[in-house]
């Protein structure tokens, strides 16, 4: 595994959008005007990365719990888990180098891996992925050398696990963070400001009942994340207008997911093209000039998330929009 992202690490590092993406976003939140510092997070526009662990996915183990039975039985076949590779993978970036660009929202998936003995969670979407506690010590390496920066950690769905799998995995998130962990609070409360008093680094959003046994795990319903669940452009951004519309009621934070999902016959059609060659490069574009085009507030964007974060300025873009804040703020002064 180490070997393989070596591999693609240098690999990348040809490229001038990693490069650009990384340069000045590593401390943006703590470089916010003092005016941003004292609003709700829920009100700041923050970059986001969908399927966040999903650069290094593992195609010699066994499909994950979250496929159908007639996909597990296909993918005996070596060149089918390759396959699954090219649609599960919808990250380049390590955490580490998410952070460094700006990303402060991660969606997660997790599980335990059937017949292992232990208790030993894995990232998956269709493969499996790293171990949990790898990616929670590499985010808290990061956050230990950046005290002002605050992430969102979205565990959102959960395969093959029972209590005591979740009971690991919670102690592994109060491991890796301890101290930095922020405890369940009014949603419009937490500013940076608020964050920075406490010396909270980390807000942990899990979508499973077991978070109500733990202060520092916030219910799931304080992040929806509506999903378009379409491959076509036009609909997703139709999709993405109406919802922002109706976040305001709620009093929670917001999940923007601007992203296209292949549909069984997309990923027949395109089998070797695989999810960026068919869906991410053609539609980024589009879905950037939305992004360009949003207002950060209660009635407008949070936290906007994307499939291949360095293939565009994206997390430098969202990041922007808190500008206008700050107009609005002049403004009204």
């Amino acid at each position: 595994m180490r070997g393989g992202r070596r591999r693609r690490r240098r690999r990348r590092r040809g490229g001038g959008a990693v490069g650009a993406m990384a340069d000045g976003n590593a401390d943006w939140m703590g470089s916010l005007p003092p005016p941003l510092r004292s609003l709700p997070l829920s009100n700041l526009a923050i970059p986001g990365s969908h399927d966040s662990f999903s650069y290094w996915v593992d195609e010699k183990s066994p499909v994950g719990p979250d496929q159908a039975t007639v996909i597990k039985r296909l993918a005996r076949i070596s060149l089918v888990r390759k396959i699954m590779k090219k649609w599960s993978v919808t990250q380049n970036l390590t955490f580490k180098e998410q952070l460094e660009g700006g990303i402060r929202y991660f969606d997660l998936r997790v599980s335990s891996k059937p017949g292992e003995i232990g208790q030993e969670i894995y990232f998956i979407h269709g493969l499996f992925g790293i171990k949990v506690w790898d990616g929670l010590k590499e985010m808290n390496g990061f956050l230990e050398q950046h005290p002002k920066e605050v992430i969102f950690l979205d565990f959102n769905h959960f395969y093959a696990m029972e209590d005591s799998h979740h009971h690991f995995l919670i102690n592994r998130i109060h491991s890796a963070f301890e101290s930095k962990l922020c405890c369940v609070e009014c949603v419009e409360y937490v500013t940076l400001l608020y964050m920075w008093e406490k010396k909270h680094q980390v807000l942990i959003f899990y979508h499973h009942p077991l978070y109500q046994e733990y202060p520092f795990l916030w219910p799931g319903n304080k992040m929806p994340a509506p999903w378009a669940n379409t491959t076509n452009v036009h609909k997703l951004l139709q999709f993405l207008e109406t919802t922002l519309g109706e976040r305001s009621r709620y009093g929670t934070f917001h999940v923007s997911q601007a992203i296209l999902t292949p549909r069984v016959k997309t990923i027949a059609r395109h089998l070797i093209r695989g999810l960026k060659n068919t869906l991410v490069h053609r539609n980024l574009p589009m879905i950037l000039n939305w992004v360009k085009a949003q207002k950060p507030g209660v009635m407008g964007v949070n936290i906007i998330t994307s499939d291949f974060v360095e293939l565009v300025d994206f997390a430098a873009t969202v990041i922007a929009l808190n500008n206008l804040l700050l107009e609005e703020d002049e403004s009204a002064t």
